[in-house]
């Protein structure tokens, strides 16, 4: 998702090298040269506050911002579609593979169609304030951004397209991935007469605050051995925080390198960091795989491979036995391997040597989270904290990839520290996790709208085709596809071949075409209600 990962909004470490749910691997930064001016951004005055008459959003105001967005009109041909990828949780620069040569100019190659990226509110350059304070990002909410994306596709030019696009004249039809693709349902849900259809692929559309579900797929499909080390490894763990054996502890974090790490829960993250969260981490993980190695890492099976090699060198072997005084004599197997990949790995990244600190792997400073500056992570954090939720933690019961401390309060903790309350706004104390659900949770339908999900994406039980989800049967006006062994809307990514293509990856992109085209079919018959 949400959900995620890279933005930059906090300083250092915990703020630059954040992984979030969707955040393209080879698009990370700005663009230089050719590929930056590609597609040069234009600009349209968005209102700040769509719903005036709403008490949530008082004090109102009556001013717009400068929202980005950029287009591709290579496929174009008079009464094509337009396709609006929705920009999600990143800057608008880092979406330009899709127009290049992911799913937007699949779909525009296939049907003369014309494609345009628009940037959130709240990232890259699309701020509606100098800065973020708790006040300043009232703002900030699946309201006011569905309702971006239909003002949009309502008043946007495409300057040397000789041709009116504006919706409903013309069949608008969005896409987005993660949460991108939440705001892709919700749009067409709740814009249906001037947004054509969607496809929305790993769309969390059901929220729950905690979300020990993250980790399944995990379980599941990773290499097994490794998988058993690692869950034997923090059950032993689990066993010595619960002891409140302060000596195992510190001599467990020595083994680490994390001796300097106050609070338990900031050695749980950081030391979760190869498996993933919670929230974030710095480098790719099994969120991040991809069937396409542009976008892929090997970083997920370098830990396992390293925590599951039985020709380790007896001086990182001999670790696993370090701590067997407190498991009556048996060895903590693959303990070593996982305490030596963690410290050749992630250690560098604080070249100080400060671990506590901010800028590290430490999270308890209460001014570093408060920071208002502008930037993609903190909008992210702020719609988690006041939305969405899902916090990763680790399950109640049964085997787990991370440590049992880092439950729901950890989270909680920063969303209290990053905003305080304001002059006009105070934070839940939880999300509201009814926003989303009011849309209709698993059970959300709207015509022309697709769901697309992978059955190995960690946030998959959040999505259309969750593990709990009713069987349903496709239609043309609500279509539905799981992709079996992909990951984290793996049907956004393209390569300029459909015929190259894996086949599982290839009938995806064949069946979206296919459902895309019978809609714009019926496109002439559509009627769409006045209801905006």
């Amino acid at each position: 998702m949400r959900f995620g990962i890279v933005l930059a909004s906090f300083a250092g470490l915990a703020g630059a090298q954040l992984n979030l749910p969707d955040i393209e691997r080879s698009e990370h930064g700005s663009l230089k040269g050719r590929q930056a001016s590609l597609y040069p951004a234009l600009t349209i005055d968005m209102p700040i506050d769509h719903f005036p008459r709403k008490d949530q959003y008082k004090p109102h105001v009556t001013g717009t911002f400068k929202q980005r967005y950029f287009f591709d009109s290579t496929y174009y041909k008079p009464g094509g579609p337009v396709y609006l990828y929705i920009g999600g949780e990143t800057s608008g620069t880092n979406r330009f593979s899709n127009l290049r040569t992911g799913i937007i100019q699949i779909l525009m190659q296939a049907t003369n169609g014309l494609g345009v990226i628009l940037e959130n509110r709240y990232y890259g350059q699309s701020y509606p304030f100098a800065n973020s304070t708790t006040d300043n990002l009232r703002f900030l909410t699946t309201e006011q951004t569905i309702a971006d994306n239909a003002y949009f596709a309502q008043h946007a030019v495409f300057p040397g397209v000789g041709a009116n696009l504006t919706a409903p004249k013309a069949p608008w039809i969005l896409y987005g991935g993660s949460l991108a693709g939440g705001q892709t349902a919700f749009s067409v849900k709740t814009y249906g007469d001037i947004l054509f259809g969607g496809i929305a692929a790993s769309a969390p559309i059901r929220d729950v605050l905690p979300y020990p579900e993250w980790y399944n797929p995990i379980q599941r499909y990773g290499p097994q051995d490794c998988i058993a080390s690692v869950n034997s490894i923090i059950a032993n763990i689990d066993s010595l925080t619960d002891s409140h054996n302060m000596k195992a502890i510190r001599e467990l974090k020595e083994i680490f390198s994390l001796g300097k790490l106050k609070d338990i829960r900031d050695f749980a993250q950081t030391i979760a960091w190869p498996i993933g969260g919670p929230f974030n981490y710095p480098i790719d993980t099994w969120q991040e795989l991809n069937w396409n190695p542009a976008y892929s890492g090997p970083e997920f099976f370098e830990f396992c491979g390293n925590v599951t090699d039985i020709n380790a060198p007896a001086s990182i072997t001999a670790i696993d036995s370090q701590l067997s005084k407190y498991t009556r004599g048996k060895p903590w197997v693959g303990l070593g391997s996982y305490a030596n990949y963690f410290k050749k790995t992630y250690l560098p990244l604080c070249p100080s040597g400060d671990y506590d600190s901010s800028q590290c792997f430490g999270t308890q400073n209460q001014t570093f989270w408060a920071d208002v500056t502008n930037g993609g992570t903190r909008s992210y954090l702020w719609t988690t904290c006041t939305e969405l939720g899902a916090y990763q933690v680790a399950p109640s019961s049964g085997p787990s990839l991370i440590m049992n401390v880092l439950q729901v309060d950890y989270t909680q903790q920063w969303c209290n520290w990053a905003y305080p309350k304001g002059k006009y706004v105070t934070i839940p104390k939880t999300p509201a996790l009814e926003i989303t659900n009011s849309y209709g949770g698993l059970n959300l339908q709207a015509d022309r709208l697709a769901f697309i999900d992978g059955s190995v994406d960690p946030w998959l039980d959040l999505c259309y085709h969750a593990t709990d989800a009713p069987l349903r049967t496709s239609t043309d006006l609500n279509p539905e596809y799981l992709i079996t062994g992909a990951g984290h809307h793996w049907d956004s990514y393209g390569i300029l071949n459909i015929a190259a293509e894996p086949l599982f990856i290839q009938q995806a992109h064949q069946w979206e075409i296919r459902t895309v085209q019978k809609w714009l079919r019926t496109f002439k018959d559509w009627k769409p209600a006045h209801g905006h």
